[in-house]
């Protein structure tokens, strides 16, 4: 049973040209395939009925299952659903459809699903066979969106347990060997090619007077530049519709506005005060419509702007010359904007960003890849001829990077984590993902979701989980959805959570005035999305988990959970208690030296915005933390109490004993902590453990003798021990201070005592010690003469291609005491190095060799001398002089 006149829809479209392949590969199975096919050749709209048809055939007898088209954006999925639907002769619902968050349109008739990446996903996990489907289709997978990498490791999972299932991997631009290979098993894939359609384009080069960025956002001089680049544009007569391409919404709805006020006071940047082609402004008959086209755009706008008819300019009749739309990335790929001929392109990109230090995350503003500023440019040169306005100047194109990162090299993996963990590959492991989860980014993620119950310690989903892997939302604004409807009402946390999961930045970073604005303002996005996550809460409550289980009510401590919580949360507290339950890491306190710096639980430090109404308050719950100049700024918060914070955040509570070395002993004290923070601290007496700890920072830090402050005896036996260690060996001890310090690790606090020495003597060989490292030694003046041993860290041991060398002992002695003295001392058949010292005790000379210096440098020091310790006794002969003592009248 055929469903689509393929003769009929490809008329005109390049994509045709893979039908013929894309037919005998169905005929022998399940078609496997990469399809590389440009912009606007029509591949989104072929092959997907093509894949229908040939599921159909000889299933006249039982209905055909669906082929399942994944976008990476609602807006173009339900683009695509309803051009097809259109040129099928069709009506949307029917034969083709779409599911998209919040939006269906779909039935049992449907042969084709347009659907996002996400919302396969979402299916994935809930029905991992597919039921239902014979075939897959991944559209623009060049876009390395997150959910489409996961979704293109499940399904080649998927594929190799379900023979009948069909799946192809398109885009516009993409390494087809790459994909190829991962979708084929012993060899690679087909890959269908269809030839590029091109259309001229020129480039015009645009670069602003300033930089477009600075440390906080895109600068409103560069902003004003974009806007009246475009104004120019609309100026001449053969630009058609122009697009202009921004990072976000709040650039998007300036430009806009900039745009609009300029054509309505005639400024085109031609001097003229009106454009060149004698056209009015926007508002007057064929005038200029300006519009805005981004995620959050209604869908019915959305089509409209999509479709290729015009509406007439507000408060006229007549149909705008042209119209101006200003666009995020959304319409980037994926779509074809109708009558566009020029394209202004900002020159930057908004993409997801995580600080691994400080485990902070959010989207920043960045310069495009060239790849996304070629598929920007081509919006142009689909339909006809058509020219790009870049405002950046040439030599910052060729600056750009070649391509954008894949999104899961630089984005926050928690939810992906846990579809993983729900799929049954924790971490991605045996799935055949395009790039894998970078270490470091996988284990903050993995900590986060321990810390919200979802994951347990062999890194499978716990049941809570598998209730959030259900909920179409980041995991930590799931469990702020659950936890809070149980405490708090099922609609409270639902509308937070839809303001929190908003693409609206908050009024000063205010959360509480944000909420106040979309209930006033009656924002039917945000109260459809409040409406969407109040029924999931609901049901959740009601009916249970996926695995079973009795619902949130029954889950292993909802009852503790909600009987801890503080009685009576006052309302201004709702948007602060729901924000704590989904990032309790991100409660702040105020320090106490400024009144707009906090710091998080997590242990970073943040400001308020200038001037924000948030200012003073004593504790924050923080939903967003971004960066600017390098300093991480609150961007969106709503104050809380202590009490909500410690309910909040049960899991960081903590109390400990903090330790710490201070003027030759231990200090501590009694600290509660919620994370980072610290909430009490009394003084303590230290505990054993304590006192070790302590011990053993302030050595890492400082040095074993600050800290331990042995006395002379001890150092005196560690040296003569450390000699012997390293000529004799064992079983003398290493007595270096790494070994003491391991071996004593639980007696730190104790301080070097010589005990700790003699405990380590190795007996009956102890009783050498004085043989062999005599404390002293005798010269020919009779006296006893105290013997210096080095440090046990002088020596160097033998290993790894290095010799053995042993430091010296030291014998410092007056040189009238060694007269006739012909050879130095040995220790350990080491030679002592000889001290020579004047009479005043100055040093004269060091030798170890006293016979060598006696018949040569004895002289000159004989000579520089004698005058100066005239009393003394300097014999031309030292070899046959006595040795003296004291002066020549002492006869010593």
């Amino acid at each position: 049973m055929l469903i689509f006149d393929l003769d009929t829809l490809s008329a005109g479209l390049p994509a045709a040209a893979v039908l013929p392949a894309l037919g005998e590969l169905a005929a022998a199975g399940p078609v496997r395939a990469v399809v590389e096919a440009p912009p606007g050749t029509g591949k989104t709209t072929l092959v997907p009925p093509a894949l229908a048809n040939a599921a159909g055939k000889g299933a006249d007898s039982a209905p055909p299952r669906r082929v399942i088209v994944a976008q990476p954006r609602r807006m173009a999925a339900r683009s695509a659903a309803r051009r097809l639907a259109s040129l099928s002769g069709t009506r949307l619902g029917e034969e083709v459809g779409y599911a998209v968050r919040g939006d269906r349109k779909s039935g049992p008739r449907t042969r084709v699903e347009f659907v996002t990446h996400g919302l396969l996903v979402r299916r994935l996990l809930s029905d991992p066979e597919l039921a239902g489907a014979s075939a897959v289709v991944l559209d623009e997978v060049h876009e390395r969106h997150l959910d489409s990498d996961l979704a293109f490791g499940m399904l080649r999972e998927l594929v190799e347990l379900r023979e009948d299932l069909g799946l192809v991997v398109m885009s516009a631009t993409l390494d087809a060997r790459m994909w190829a290979q991962l979708l084929g098993e012993q060899e690679p894939a087909p890959v269908l090619s269809v030839a590029a359609v091109t259309h001229d384009l020129e480039v015009r080069w645009a670069p602003p007077a300033q930089r477009p960025l600075d440390a906080r956002a895109v600068t409103p001089q560069f902003l004003d530049h974009v806007a009246a680049q475009t104004v120019r544009a609309t100026a001449e007569p053969d630009s058609g519709d122009v697009l202009v391409f921004l990072p976000g919404m709040r650039e998007v709805d300036r430009v806009a506005g900039a745009v609009r006020t300029k054509l309505d006071s005639g400024q085109t940047g031609s001097g003229s005060g009106r454009p060149d082609s004698g056209r009015p402004a926007s508002g007057l008959p064929g005038g200029v419509e300006v519009l805005t086209l981004t995620g959050s755009t209604p869908a019915r706008e959305q089509d409209r702007i999509l479709g290729a008819g015009r509406a007439a300019v507000p408060g006229t009749r007549a149909q705008p010359a042209r119209r101006v739309i200003v666009a995020t990335a959304v319409a980037e790929s994926s779509l074809t904007v109708p009558g566009v001929r020029t394209v202004v392109d900002s020159g930057l990109s908004r993409q997801p960003r995580l600080d691994t230090v400080r485990g902070m995350s959010g989207l920043v503003t960045v310069r495009e890849s060239k790849a996304a500023g070629t598929q920007r440019a081509g919006r142009a040169a689909r339909e006809a001829p058509g020219r790009v306005i870049r405002c950046l100047a040439e030599s910052d194109w060729a600056a750009l990077p070649a391509e954008t990162p894949p999104e899961v090299t630089t984005a926050d993996l928690t939810s992906a984590m846990l579809d993983l963990a729900c799929w049954g590959a924790p971490r991605g492991a045996g799935l055949a993902l395009p790039t894998p989860l970078p270490v470091r980014a996988s284990e903050l993620a993995a900590d986060t979701l321990h810390g919200i119950g979802a994951l347990d310690q062999t890194g499978r989903a716990t049941e809570l989980g598998l209730m959030l892997a259900r909920i179409p939302a980041d995991p930590r604004l799931g469990r702020a959805l659950l936890l809070g409807a149980l405490v708090l009402g099922a609609r409270s946390a639902g509308e937070v959570v839809a303001a929190l999961a908003a693409d609206q930045r908050a009024p000063h970073g205010d959360l509480g005035a944000l909420l106040t604005s979309l209930r006033s303002s009656r924002d039917r996005t945000w109260a459809a999305e409040a409406d969407r996550f109040t029924r999931l809460a609901e049901d959740t409550l009601r009916s249970g988990s996926s695995s079973g289980g009795g619902g949130l009510q029954a889950a292993p401590g909802a009852e503790g959970f909600r009987n801890a919580a503080p009685q009576g949360f006052r309302t201004s507290e709702t948007v602060g208690a729901v924000t704590a339950l989904a990032r309790p890491d991100q409660i702040a306190r105020r320090r106490p030296d400024a009144a707009d710096h906090y710091l998080l639980a997590s242990g970073t430090g943040a400001q308020l915005p200038r001037g924000s109404a948030l200012a003073g308050q004593e504790w924050l719950a923080v939903a967003e933390v971004g960066l600017s100049g390098g300093n991480a700024v609150i961007r969106a918060a709503a104050p809380i109490s202590r009490e909500v914070a410690e309910f909040a955040a049960q899991p960081l509570r903590s109390e400990h004993e903090d330790a710490w070395f201070e003027d030759g002993r231990v200090r501590a004290r009694r600290v509660e902590r919620l994370g980072a923070i610290e909430l009490s601290s009394t003084p303590a007496k230290p505990t054993k453990s304590a006192r070790e700890t302590a011990t053993a920072a302030a050595i890492a830090q400082s040095g074993p003798r600050d800290v331990l402050r042995p006395d002379a005896g001890f150092e005196e036996l560690r040296r003569r021990l450390g000699f012997i260690h390293a000529t004799v060996g064992p079983p003398w001890p290493d007595v270096r201070w790494g070994a003491l310090l391991e071996r004593f690790s639980g007696r730190l606090s104790e301080g070097a005592s010589e005990s700790w020495l003699q405990e380590l003597l190795p007996w009956p060989e102890a009783a050498r010690l004085a043989e062999l490292a005599p404390p002293a030694m005798p010269v020919p003046s009779g006296r006893r003469i105290r013997v210096d041993y080095p440090e046990p860290e002088e020596h160097v041991q033998a290993g790894g291609g290095s010799e053995a060398r042993i430091a010296p002992p030291v014998l410092a002695v007056k040189l009238q005491e060694c007269f006739g003295m012909a050879e130095g001392p040995r220790i350990c058949g080491v030679p002592v190095v000889m001290h020579l010292l004047s009479p005043a005790g100055r040093p004269l000379a060091v030798t170890s060799d006293l016979a060598s210096f006696w018949n040569g440098a004895y002289a000159d020091v004989r000579a520089e001398n004698r005058r100066r310790y005239a009393k003394h006794p300097w014999p031309e002969d030292p070899w046959n002089a006595p040795p003296a003592r004291g002066t020549k009248k002492q006869g010593r």
